[in-house]
């Protein structure tokens, strides 16, 4: 079942044309990678799906409905998660706090879409023994993962990870990627990130994009080898 769609995007800032045409889908149980240099568009993209910004032209529909001009709380509401490139926690709360204060109003601390209380949730992503800490106490690192129990706290069908291993460790990173990618069986998610070699053998499938437009999108093995992706982003020791 398709899960989101994305059809005809452009977006323009002042004279700079940031997104172009670009269409691609996300089906249920899915992880989609969108991947591209500093400057390609992935981040507008992304922002257009989350409702942060509306699109100049195109339509974005979740589960068959047109959410190209409803607000983010709306599209929350709706079962769009996403997490932030710059980590926004409530420092001043505990990490337990943190995941609690966006826990669905009339809920019962245990994510239908996920099945875990916020407990799991902390468990999942390796903070169970930071539950009871400050977050502001947390590492970069740590922060990032409080992320991810916060967006999956809202019981979102559709998760947005934005940049979720930037500034991570590589055992960090490795470990955050593991947990992530048992996430597809319960949800679909697309990934924005920077860190190709790392992200896209856990996709199931991956867009490119390079000046705001598409350039490649499908499985991870013929993304890695498309020439047009090798220049322009990949470099040449992508083999």
């Amino acid at each position: 079942m398709r899960v989101l769609e994305v059809r005809g995007l452009h977006k323009r800032f002042s004279g700079v044309h940031a997104v172009r045409n670009v269409d691609f889908e996300v089906e249920s149980g899915e992880l989609l990678g969108l991947f591209g240099p500093n400057g390609a568009g992935k981040t507008t993209v992304f922002n257009l799906v989350a409702g942060t910004l509306y699109p100049d032209a195109g339509e974005i529909r979740l589960h068959g409905n047109e959410i190209t001009r409803l607000p983010a709380f709306r599209r929350a509401r709706l079962g769009i998660g996403r997490t932030f490139q710059i980590v926004r926690p409530f420092r001043s709360l505990t990490v337990l706090e943190n995941v609690l204060a966006v826990v669905p109003s009339g809920a019962d601390g245990a994510g239908a879409a996920q099945g875990d209380s916020p407990y799991a949730l902390l468990d999942k992503v390796g903070l169970a023994g930071r539950a009871d800490d400050l977050a502001g106490e947390l590492t970069l690192g740590m922060l990032k993962r409080l992320e991810v129990a916060r967006a999956l706290a809202l019981q979102p069908r559709l998760l947005l990870l934005d940049e979720p291993l930037a500034g991570l460790t590589s055992g960090e990173a490795a470990e955050l990627l593991a947990f992530i990618g048992t996430l597809r069986s319960r949800l679909s998610i697309v990934m924005v990130e920077h860190n190709v070699r790392l992200a896209l053998p856990i996709c199931d499938r991956a867009v490119v994009m390079d000046a705001g437009a598409v350039i490649a999108a499908g499985s991870p093995e013929a993304v890695r080898t498309n020439p047009e992706v090798v220049r322009a982003y990949l470099g040449e020791d992508a083999g």
